[in-house]
């Protein structure tokens, strides 16, 4: 598709002022310490496999309210001493799969645990294996509107609590270094990880890939792709209800998240992405708070973005943050 969103040097100026709520920080807060006062010790389960260089373990930890959310648990095998670890999100619509769909962090020497999705799983991939037990009210199809009229209603608040205390879980494991556990994941799944990098001060590094949930006001008004399009049609519909949605929006934008983060950061963003449009990514780095950040970017990619490509950046970034001599 053709470019339609700002040139490069235009982006790499993009600063824009995002709605924050005064009790942003209160909000989070609370309800991180509310599911963690809920949550019981993660089990593993060893998960049998054909695969010789790694083991498998079915996890289930508590995320939010205590709700139990499933994970695959991959390691190298043999390894003897605790590893470097990444946690994986998702994007939408998918769920874990099986445990043989994502190999490439265990195959570079981490501790890679994939979190499932809660109440998704049936859009693509091999599917997901988490309820989403709450009741939200009215929506669209899909998740981007569940609960969208009330920050404590809403849908990701269960996701981002999730996202949260999965990193907790990893760090309480024997097999893993508490110091040198990093999050990742491409669309959704970077918004995700982007959320969690300004929930937590103990990560070594976040790598949000093409993310997702980001300067919600701008991105609603300018794709015509879904899942921003959700929210379009529900203001069709709720044509009284624009103020109360954004301000609800603006407890989960990414940008909010990225000024309050202090690990190591690698983004990519495209060019052409038509999902999460550039100026949206640029706007969530470029409020940054870590000053070790950097952005690949993707001249003619449209959501895809690097891939592969971006795979190895990945892991030339983290493998020089991790590595110990």
């Amino acid at each position: 598709m053709p470019r339609f969103d700002l040139s490069l040097p235009e982006l790499e100026d993009y600063s824009p002022v995002v709605r924050e709520p005064e009790d942003f920080d209160d909000f989070w807060r609370e309800t991180l310490a509310s599911s963690r006062a809920q949550a019981s010790p993660a089990t593993l389960t060893p998960h049998a496999t054909p695969l010789s260089t790694v083991d498998v373990f079915d996890v289930t930890f508590s995320g939010f309210a205590g709700d139990p959310v499933k994970a695959w648990l991959t390691v190298p095998r043999g390894a003897s001493e605790p590893l470097p670890a990444v946690v994986e999100y998702l994007g939408y619509g998918g769920g874990r799969g099986l445990p043989v769909d994502r190999l490439f962090w265990s195959a570079a020497g981490y501790a890679h645990l994939l979190m499932d999705t809660r109440g998704q799983g049936s859009g693509w991939g091999s599917g997901g294996h988490t309820a989403d037990p709450h009741a939200t009210g009215p929506s669209v199809p899909g998740f981007l509107t569940r609960g969208i009229e009330d920050p404590s209603a809403y849908y990701y608040r269960r996701v981002f609590t999730d996202a949260v205390l999965a990193v907790d879980a990893v760090r309480g494991l024997d097999m893993v270094d508490a110091s040198r556990v990093a999050v990742t994941g491409g669309s959704q799944g970077g918004g995700i990880a982007l959320a969690v990098a300004g929930l937590r001060d103990d990560l070594v590094a976040a790598m949000p890939d093409v993310p997702f949930l980001c300067h919600f006001e701008r991105a609603v008004g300018m794709t015509g792709s879904d899942p921003y399009q959700e929210v379009v049609r529900y203001l069709a519909v709720h044509r009284d209800a624009q103020e109360r949605v954004f301000s609800t929006l603006s407890y989960f934008d990414g940008v909010n998240f990225a000024r309050r983060a202090s690990a190591a950061a690698l983004f990519s963003v495209a060019l052409l992405d038509p999902i999460c449009p550039p100026s949206t990514v640029f706007a969530a780095f470029n409020h940054y708070a870590a000053s070790d950040r950097r952005i690949e970017v993707y001249t003619h990619n449209e959501h895809e973005g690097g891939l592969a490509f971006q795979m190895l950046a990945q892991a030339e970034f983290l493998a020089s943050r991790t590595v110990r001599e």
